[in-house]
Parts: structure tokens; C-alpha cells; sequence
């Protein structure tokens, strides 16, 4: 194991499946613009939603539902055992239901829609001017702005063209128009019908003053708008076993709101009229069925009496006889009306049920009665007998058809004067400011939602982010940190405009030097603290050849190698920089100098040692160039010329600072390690992952070259990071090495 590779420990504080609250508020706190930004973002569009929503307006009303008082109407004694009431929920699910909403629907006409052929937004601008007076336009199945009015009175379409849009316009001799997809299918005047696709089509328009826009015809699905009336209305009990149900509808439109309410409210009033009256209807129907009968059987039994008294020359009834038929006649009355009960309750009962049970037990009273009667009388003689039959007969059969001629009378009043258990108790109004959107409401949810958005987005972002944050995490896996260089902002400035440069695909001539433009920045006082550690470093060296390399693209190399050399030439030693990227290196762009004649050029043999030197731009600094891009740059590496320079280089400078390849794309780095007597490795802060750095020095390792440590670049001064930033005016022993 190399020195890279530190004895040491990590330290942990908690364990690594606990959550670091302070690590994530600090987390929170590095990108508290960024939350502030989304948030912002999020409450514009909550306030935008609020003021361009369309507004929604709520129209209520109140009902109030009694108890059923009629169960069979005209036999008061059994109706009070069965009568029913109504439950509020079974009220509400009626009035929410088909029967109730599909009146409403046909007495609207709102299954056709008719509109503007216009853009959803932009169509609004350069239209005619909407009315002034909104009362003047049609709620339902129209249209009208100051230059078109129409309305439609009917229209109608085979099931299967539902929901397909029709274009209706104005021909040159005033006639209506109806076109699907550019196809014309009907054609007539307003105000008659007129007919299409073999008489399956049907339009009845009313008002007729086309304007110059087009319009659009549709017939909805009925079923589609009876579910969409059911999502605005709204029916609930107020209070628990009240009777009492609040109904409201909420829609863009006031006037419209009222007038549905309004509609559902008189259909669901009607049918409970028209269902409390059928049940008397029924009543009658059965009583006109049963009088004549009764009719006959009285005028039967009257002409068989009349012909046996003159046959017999009348014969009187003895008291205890007369008392003994009263009797008979009541009992037999009462049987017959339990007999016509029994017929109308046995359509809605069976016989297990408690009324119907009552009314078999009061039938097997009378008829014991009955008995009784009928062997008091089988005493009698036979005249006598005979007459009370006759009689009874004729007073039973009078007396059972009086009645029922009663009742009739009784039933029709009360058809007549039906009511229902339903009252309206307040008509529907609507309330005068919209209910949707609260704009407030809107504007405080949105931006609580921005925020955890942002919030939710930079923590989500930090857990799956494996850059490094800090020299902590390298030295977990015992890697040393020679130091840490922050991030330059004049530098991101440059990188900028080079950025912008290579957009527009014109090549930047030169990058500033750092170290020379601005020699107070805090990267370049990182670099001179770096110095004196590396000056130890290099003491138990080889030679003075310094190789920089890095795990990949993009990770500031060149950045380092060429302030470093800036750094160290400021101080007055002699130093040479080397490109040895000889696929992408750009260090020229430093020094304000050409990329050829340089290091491949001397490998080729294309030129002598002194026409790839070149001056850095002070009198200590010299670097050579990539030169030619060759097809072979690792082959030239390995070739002895490359040592050979290195060799004459190393005794005429202080340093000689190779810039090479990334190890993880190419082998070139590994190369030029076998002739150095320094190996360093640039990582960059938030890019690179730990992971990463570990693999790029272990592939050194494979190639038998020491790493001596990292040098982490970019590091950026974040409250998830304090604990470990580099205090750069210090000097080496203030590193997180």
C-alpha cells in the first residue's frame, strides 16, 4: 500500500442509517435561492391562476321533507300500521337521480351546445364585443355578442354522432348551414325544421342573425350531462333526522345556476305530487272494479226478497230475529271490507309481514262471530230463516255498496287535493361573490406548494448527488488531500464568455491567467499555501517532474497546472509546464500562444528540443505546447524521446509540471507516471465522486505509480461543508488533509 492510502479511521458521530438533521438544514441553506426562486414561481402561478380563473357562482335552496301520512288511502285503520316515511337519503339519491336531472335537461335543451369557432385564448382577441347587459344573453342551447344572436330550439342526431361537432353557418340567401368536417348535411330557413342524413338529423333553429364567425354545434351525450349537472350539485341533510335538505348547484353563469336549481327543485316537487297521487289512483281503479259487481249482487238479492214475500204474503221478523240480522250484517259488512283491504295489501305484502298477519287474525275473529250467528239462527224456523237471509243479503250487499260509493268519493277529493310530503321552503338564490377560486386560498396553497417542492427537490437532488461535498470524504477511504482550492468567480466569469464563444463557434484566442490577472483571488492564495506542501513532498522524490492528472474531463488540470506554474515562477524558480494531453490539451490558451510546434512535434522528430519551448510570458515560466493532434499519443509517450526530454528538462529547471490525460479515459497518464518523480490527482468538487477518485488511484497503483495525494478543486463554501473548508490565508496546516 502506497502513502496515498492512509492507516486511518473513519469517524462518524451517529450512524450512517440516522439522519443528519443539521446536515440537511445545511443542505437546505446552501440552495435557499434556489427554494426562494420555485417558491416564487409556484406563488405566481397561483396568483395568475386566481386572477385569469373563471369565477364560480353558487345558487342554493331549501326543502323540507314530512313524514308520509298516506300508506293506503280511504282504510285509515291498516294504513296507520304500514305507513312509511321517506328517509333523507333515499329523498336525495331521487332528487340526484335520472327521472329528476333528464326533466331538467329536456326542459333547457341542454344536451346542444352551441359556441364561437374561436382559439381557447387567443380567439378572444379581435372578436366582436361580448354584450354589456349579460341578462340579454341566452342561458341555454345559444349564443350572442354584438354582432351574432342565435339560438336553437332543437337538435337532435343518431346516438352514434353524438358528441361530434357540427359548423353552422349563414348561406348567401339567409338560410342556415350545417357542415361536418367541411361536408354540408342539412340546409333550410330558420324557424322551420329541417332534416338531414336521411331524416335522422334534426335542427330547429329559433333566433337567427349570423355574424361572421362561425359556430359550433354539438348534441351531448345526455347521460355525459346528467353526470356533469350531478358533479355541481350538491344535496345534504342539515342536522341528523331533520327532514330539512339544503340543494345548491355552482356554475360560471348566475343566472343559469338559479334557473337549473330552480327547475330541479319544481320536477322533484311534481313527481312527488304525481307518486302520493298515483297511490289513490290505484284505490280508485280497484273501487270502480268492485261497484259494479256490488251493483248487481244488491239488485239480486233485493228481487229475490220482493218475489219470496209475495209468494209467502209477507212475513214479519220477530225483535230477537231483527236484532239477531243486525248482527249478522254487521259482521258480514266488516268481512267484506277486510276482503277488499286483503286484496290491495297482498300486491305490496306477504303474509309474514305484521299488518298482514293483523288482518288474517281480525277475518278469523268475524268468522268465529259469524258462526255463532249463523247456529243461532239454524234455531229459527224455517220461514223465518229463509226471510233473515234474504234480508241479510239485501242489507249486507246495501250496506257494502253505500260504502264503496263513499270511499269513491272520498278517494277522488284526494286525488284531487294531493300535495305530496315535499315543500319548497326557500327558492333558489345565488350568492352574489364567486365561491371559486378563493383567490387567497389559491395564492397561500400555491405558494406552501412551491416551497415544498423546492425543499422536496434539493433534498431529493442531495440524496442522489455523488459528487464530493468535502476532504472528509476522501480520507474516509485514506486518501490524503494536499488542499483544496475554491471556486473562482472571475474564473466562472471567463469560462463564460469561452462558453459562448464556442456557441457562436468562434474560438477564443487566449483564457486569462488567474494568477497573473487577479494574484489575490482566493484560488491563487490556495495554490501558494499549496506550494510549501508540495515542496516537502517533492524532497524524497526522484527527480523534479510533477505529473497532474485527474479521473476525468473537465476537472481544472490545465487550470491548476498553469497558476501552479505561475505561483511557483512568482517566487522566482525556474518552472516548465508540459502539455501531455496531446488529444484535448488547450494549455496554449494560457499563454497566449499556438498549440504547434510542440511535444508531438519533438516525439515525431519533426523538430529540435528548442523550437517547442516557448515563454510563458515572464522571465521564470516556460511551457511546451500539445503540438500536432497525432493518431498515436500514447506510442509517442512511450517512445525514448519522451524520457529524454524529461531528463534534460529536469536539470535545467527548478520544475517541470506535466499536464496529462484523464486515467480513467486513456493510458497516457499512466505513461508519463513512470518518469516523474510526483504524481498528484485533481478532483472537482461536486463532479467527481469519492468512488471515482479511490478507482483512478487505484488504476495508478495497478502501474506501479504513488499518488501523493488530491487536490480537491472548485470547492465551493457551503453550510453543508463548513466543518471542512480550507482556510486559505493559513497556510498548509490549516488543509483537511
Amino acid at each position: 500500500m502506497t502513502e496515498t492510502r492512509q492507516a486511518q479511521q473513519p469517524h462518524h458521530s451517529t450512524s450512517d442509517d440516522e439522519i443528519d438533521l443539521l446536515k440537511l438544514i445545511a443542505v437546505l441553506k446552501d440552495h435557499l435561492g434556489l427554494i426562494i426562486t420555485i417558491t416564487m414561481l409556484a406563488g405566481g402561478l397561483g396568483v395568475a391562476y386566481a386572477l385569469l380563473a373563471t369565477p364560480i357562482y353558487k345558487a342554493d335552496a331549501l326543502l323540507q321533507v314530512e313524514e308520509k301520512q298516506s300508506g293506503v288511502p280511504g282504510f285509515e285503520e291498516i294504513s296507520e300500521m304500514f305507513a312509511e316515511e321517506s328517509s333523507a337519503s333515499a329523498e336525495i339519491e331521487l332528487i340526484r337521480s335520472r327521472m329528476v336531472l333528464g326533466q331538467v335537461i329536456d326542459r333547457f335543451n341542454m344536451q346542444v351546445m352551441l359556441e364561437p369557432d374561436r382559439l381557447p385564448i387567443l380567439g378572444k382577441f379581435g372578436a366582436p364585443a361580448p354584450l354589456e347587459d349579460s341578462r340579454a344573453r341566452p342561458l341555454f342551447a345559444g349564443f350572442r355578442d354584438s354582432e351574432t344572436f342565435v339560438t336553437i330550439e332543437h337538435f337532435s342526431v343518431p346516438e352514434e354522432w353524438q358528441d361530434e361537432v357540427f359548423t353552422l353557418r349563414a348561406a348567401e340567401n339567409g338560410n342556415a348551414r350545417l357542415y361536418y368536417e367541411d361536408e354540408l348535411v342539412a340546409e333550410g330557413p330558420a324557424g322551420q325544421p329541417v332534416s338531414g342524413m336521411q331524416g335522422r338529423l334534426r335542427l330547429v333553429i329559433g333566433q337567427w342573425q349570423p355574424g361572421s364567425e362561425d359556430l359550433l354545434l354539438m348534441q351531448k351525450d345526455r347521460l355525459a350531462v346528467i353526470e356533469n349537472i350531478r358533479e355541481n350539485l350538491t344535496v345534504a341533510e342539515k342536522g341528523k333526522d331533520t327532514g330539512i335538505l339544503s340543494i345548491s348547484y355552482e356554475g360560471p353563469v348566475r343566472e343559469k345556476n338559479r334557473k337549473v336549481l330552480d327547475a330541479i327543485n319544481e320536477v322533484y316537487l311534481t313527481q312527488n305530487i304525481q307518486r302520493n297521487a298515483a297511490e289513490a289512483e290505484n284505490s280508485l281503479e280497484f273501487l270502480n272494479e268492485q261497484l259494479p259487481e256490488l251493483k248487481d249482487k244488491l239488485m239480486s238479492s233485493e228481487e229475490t226478497l220482493n218475489q219470496y214475500r209475495l209468494k209467502n204474503e209477507s212475513v214479519d221478523l220477530t225483535l230477537e230475529t231483527q236484532s239477531t240480522l243486525e248482527r249478522l250484517v254487521t259482521v258480514d259488512a266488516q268481512l267484506n271490507e277486510l276482503k277488499i283491504k286483503e286484496s290491495e295489501i297482498s300486491s305490496r305484502f306477504t303474509q309474514s309481514h305484521p299488518a298482514y298477519r293483523t288482518l288474517i287474525r281480525q277475518r278469523q275473529s268475524l268468522q268465529q262471530e259469524k258462526a255463532q250467528i249463523e247456529a243461532d239462527i239454524k234455531r229459527l224456523p224455517e220461514t223465518q230463516q229463509e226471510v233473515l237471509r234474504m234480508m241479510r243479503d239485501v242489507e249486507v250487499n246495501q250496506q257494502i255498496y253505500v260504502g264503496l260509493l263513499n270511499k269513491v268519493q272520498e278517494l277522488r277529493i284526494m286525488k284531487a287535493s294531493t300535495v305530496g310530503n315535499v315543500r319548497i321552503i326557500d327558492d333558489a338564490m345565488v350568492f352574489p361573490n364567486p365561491v371559486k377560486p378563493k383567490k387567497s386560498l389559491v395564492v397561500i396553497v400555491s405558494i406552501l406548494m412551491g416551497a415544498m417542492l423546492g425543499v422536496g427537490y434539493v433534498l431529493l437532488r442531495a440524496m442522489l448527488h455523488r459528487g464530493l461535498q468535502s476532504p472528509e470524504q476522501l480520507e474516509e477511504l485514506g486518501i490524503a488531500v494536499y488542499g483544496s482550492v475554491p471556486l473562482s468567480e472571475e474564473q466562472q466569469k471567463q469560462d463564460q464568455k469561452i462558453f459562448k464563444a464556442r456557441k457562436r463557434k468562434s474560438e477564443k484566442k487566449y483564457i486569462p491567467l488567474l494568477a497573473r490577472t487577479n494574484p489575490a483571488d482566493l484560488a491563487v492564495e490556495a495554490l501558494r499555501s499549496l506550494r510549501t506542501r508540495l515542496h516537502f513532498a517533492m524532497m524524497e522524490a526522484d527527480n523534479n517532474v510533477l505529473m497532474i492528472s485527474g479521473p476525468s474531463p473537465e476537472v481544472g488540470k490545465s487550470f491548476i497546472s498553469a497558476n501552479m506554474g505561475e505561483v511557483l515562477a512568482s517566487i522566482g524558480q525556474r518552472v516548465i509546464i508540459i502539455d501531455a494531453d496531446m488529444r484535448k490539451g488547450h494549455l496554449h490558451r494560457y499563454f497566449e500562444n499556438g498549440q504547434s510546434p510542440g511535444l508531438s512535434d519533438w516525439l515525431s522528430g519533426q523538430v529540435e528540443m528548442e523550437a517547442v519551448i516557448h515563454n510563458g510570458g515572464q522571465e521564470k515560466l516556460d511551457f511546451i505546447p500539445r503540438g500536432q493532434i497525432p493518431p498515436n499519443p500514447s506510442e509517442l509517450l512511450m517512445h525514448e524521446r519522451f524520457g529524454q526530454l524529461i531528463e534534460k528538462l529536469s536539470g535545467e529547471y527548478d520544475l517541470v509540471l506535466v499536464d496529462t490525460p484523464p486515467i480513467l479515459a486513456v493510458t497516457d497518464a499512466a505513461i508519463v507516471g513512470q518518469s516523474v518523480g510526483t504524481s498528484l490527482v485533481v478532483a472537482r468538487f461536486g463532479r467527481n465522486s469519492a468512488k471515482e477518485v479511490d478507482v483512478a488511484v487505484g488504476r495508478f497503483e495497478q502501474h506501479g505509480i504513488a499518488i501523493k495525494g488530491v487536490i480537491l478543486n472548485c470547492m465551493e463554501s457551503l453550510a453543508s461543508n463548513e466543518y471542512g473548508y480550507y482556510a486559505y490565508g493559513y497556510g498548509p496546516d490549516h488543509t483537511n488533509s
